[in-house]
């Protein structure tokens, strides 16, 4: 007898492999996961505006890089000192325009070139409820601190959420054809609109998705809110704030979306890079060369089998690390 729900995720019909880019856009699920998969050498691009969170601004992200917009000093507003951009996360902010244009439309010109050759595009959904600038009417994607005098805010309805993203998914097919969109709901809740604002925004969520997995180009789908509230259900596995998932839970989440889009060798190839990569964090003793110097060679052998057997993987970062080490441990 099982005295736990387990959901259990369907494998996918597609298997996402080294070889095919992956985009994560839109809440705290694509940080996570798209960090998991850094770790292991896919390919891939995480919120290339910063984190956002509602439908809306995550359509409107996806519009801009599509379009390859390029940014003015007319898109910045200012506050406190800072520049900053409306569309972006806090990270792009700068205390000259001429600093957070540059950051936004390089990064804007390589999220359009990764997006264009991207095989999946991975959308979190962390709420349906917006923040509309006063001045303007216009849907924020980071309010950056302003008092909130200066917004109102609005909860989104089903057919508002779904008729923008019936274009958004029809304009994304039109530019890659190729590309497969899976939508997630971030399990992250979002109590300071309240407890139960929280749930009516998480089921506004569901209910569109719902209606846009009917849409032609044939989204999918990804229980990660279903896996932390029905299946872990304990404050165990969750961070200090009680809020965002524990470091174990996010594993938990990784190892069913690995179940649900990748296949044995691809399994086997992320945990070989990933361990690679994990192994630059271990603690060094610089007093015990010998033992440092067996070590970084082990890791560079490692390495060197690794991309000898899979040609399209580089780990030039993991081997400046372990060579660096390893002159170290010589004392060179």
């Amino acid at each position: 007898m099982e005295f736990r729900t387990v959901v259990r995720t369907k494998p996918s019909p597609f298997r996402i492999t080294h070889n095919e880019p992956v985009m994560f856009i839109g809440s705290c699920f694509s940080i996570e996961i798209g960090n998991k998969m850094k770790e292991g050498h896919l390919s891939v691009m995480v919120n290339p505006y910063g984190t956002v969170y509602n439908p809306v601004s995550v359509c409107n992200t996806l519009e801009k890089i599509t379009s390859g917009k390029e940014f003015t000093s007319e898109d910045l507003h200012h506050h406190n000192g800072r520049w900053f951009s409306f569309s972006h996360y806090t990270d792009f902010s700068a205390s000259t325009p001429g600093e957070v244009l540059e950051k936004v439309n390089r990064k804007n010109e390589e999220a359009s070139d990764f997006l264009s050759n991207a095989a999946y595009l991975f959308v979190t959904f962390g709420t349906a409820r917006v923040y509309k600038l006063k001045k303007s009417g216009k849907i924020v994607s980071n309010c950056h601190k302003m008092p909130a005098a200066n917004f109102t805010n609005e909860l989104l309805t089903v057919s508002e959420i779904v008729a923008l993203w019936n274009d958004c998914l029809a304009q994304l097919k039109t530019i890659s054809p190729q590309l497969k969109v899976i939508f997630t709901v971030s399990p992250v809740r979002h109590l300071k609109d309240g407890a139960h604002e929280n749930q009516i925004s998480k089921s506004v969520l569901f209910l569109a998705i719902e209606e846009l997995l009917r849409h032609p180009s044939k989204p999918g789908y990804f229980p990660a809110y279903e896996i932390v509230m029905d299946d872990l259900r304990d404050y165990r596995f969750y961070d200090d704030d009680m809020l965002h998932p524990s470091g174990r839970a996010i594993d938990y989440i990784w190892s069913a979306f690995m179940d649900s889009y990748f296949d044995e060798a691809t399994v086997k190839l992320w945990t070989e890079a990933e361990a690679i990569t994990r192994a630059m964090s271990h603690r060094v003793r610089h007093d015990k060369s010998a033992e440092l110097s067996v070590f970084a060679e082990k890791m560079l052998s490692r390495i060197d089998k690794i991309e000898s057997q899979n040609s399209f993987l580089k780990l030039e970062k993991e081997r400046t690390y372990f060579v660096d080490l390893l002159k170290s441990s010589k004392g060179y």
